[in-house]
């Protein structure tokens, strides 16, 4: 049974919707890839926004990535240290469950929208494509752990496993959980079961 997996740092980022896209952007606008990520079909784009803080003593988070391709509801991915400093509501959460989550202005060159929910801290995670679970001996949703060596080693907790036909092996944290255990996309970690 395999044991490593390679990581993946992810910065803070937006996901559109193709109607916030369009407010955000011009009518009809399509985003233009800037370049592939780890997981088939998901990709940086060009474009950037500036996320608002919707605290009185908030603050924007200027040039934000915008990932393709655009989603059915709008989310904003931010890393701990950027809702502490910038005054945004930003639970731990899984891609796409958004309810209850905060929300923010997004400023794009064409118009303004106000989300009344979506902005997120994501949570750690590993996606498996089908062959790679068996490999591993996971299922979808299984919680497990994840041992990094290393001068600031340690142990992460509470790693959700992602299992789909679309995913690809990664090791999704973001640069909060990257720098706290001085991990760089690439690098090996080993799962340990819960």
């Amino acid at each position: 049974m395999k044991k490593f997996v390679p990581v993946g740092v992810s910065a803070r980022h937006a996901h559109l919707s193709q109607k916030d896209l369009e407010i955000l952007f011009g009518k009809g606008y399509e985003l233009t890839k800037f370049k592939d990520l780890s997981q088939p079909g998901q990709y940086a784009a060009n474009e950037k926004i500036d996320v608002v803080s919707l605290d009185p003593k908030g603050k924007t988070i200027s040039g934000v990535r915008v990932l393709g391709p655009v989603r059915g509801e709008t989310q904003i991915e931010l890393v701990r240290s950027d809702a502490i400093k910038n005054k945004f509501v930003a639970p731990v959460r899984s891609s796409g469950d958004i309810e209850g989550s905060g929300g923010c202005k997004l400023v794009g060159p064409c118009g303004e929208v106000v989300i009344d929910k979506g902005v997120i801290v994501a949570d750690r995670h590993i996606h498996f494509s089908v062959e790679d679970a068996e490999e591993y001996g996971v299922k979808d949703k299984d919680v497990v752990s994840v041992k990094v060596e290393g001068k600031k080693g340690g142990i992460m907790h509470n790693v959700l496993c992602r299992v789909s036909p679309k995913f690809a092996l990664d090791f999704h944290i973001d640069t909060d959980d990257a720098c706290a255990f001085e991990l760089s996309n690439g690098d090996q970690v080993e799962i340990i079961k819960e």
